[in-house]
This record gives structure tokens, sequence and C-alpha cells, in this order.
């Protein structure tokens, strides 16, 4: 089985060349080179609960701190969670990515 980003998973249309780009923008989630890989996805695709910026519930979210809350409790983040099992990265593992260490 595939695993998918959350764009493609959510349908949410602001992937790069996604159908809601031009209103909404490019979501930063399909931007973070530094995510690349990171629970098999496609840049930030399968860590965007860490990445300010990102979708949800239609409404773009603020910082990690603000949103990781309601991400916890996201079907996305459930899936890849449970996906992932025990290779499931730390949140704290990836924001030391984001910022390049």
């Amino acid at each position: 089985m595939k695993k998918l980003n959350c764009w493609e998973y959510k349908k949410c249309g602001r992937e790069p060349g996604g159908i809601k780009v031009h209103e909404l923008g490019e979501c930063p989630a399909s931007k973070e080179e530094n995510l690349t890989g990171t629970h098999d996805g496609e840049k930030g695709g399968r860590a965007c609960w860490i990445i300010a910026g990102s979708m949800c519930g239609g409404t773009v979210q603020g910082s990690f701190a603000q949103k990781y809350g309601n991400c916890v409790l996201c079907d996305f983040f459930k899936q890849v969670k449970e996906e992932e099992g025990p290779d499931f990265q730390l949140s704290s593992e990836m924001l030391e990515k984001i910022k390049g260490n």
C-alpha cells in the first residue's frame, strides 16, 4: 500500500500545481526539503503537523506549538502513526531536521 502525503490524503489542493494554490498558496509542507523521506514522504508530506502554515479543517494553522493539540486528533496524523509503528519519528527530531541540524 502506497503511503500518502497529507495533500493526497486530505485533497486540499495546496500541493505544487494544486487547484487551490492560486487561492490559498502552496502549502509549506509541500516545500519543506529538510523532511524529504520522513515517514517515506515527499518533503514534509508525512510530517505536516510540525510545519507552520499547513492547513487543517479548511484553516491555515499557526506554529507547531499552536496547532499540535489539534493535529494529534487528526485522522491523517493517526494513520501515519499507525503505519510507522515503532519507526514513527518524534516531533522534536523532525523539528531539528527543519532547523538543519
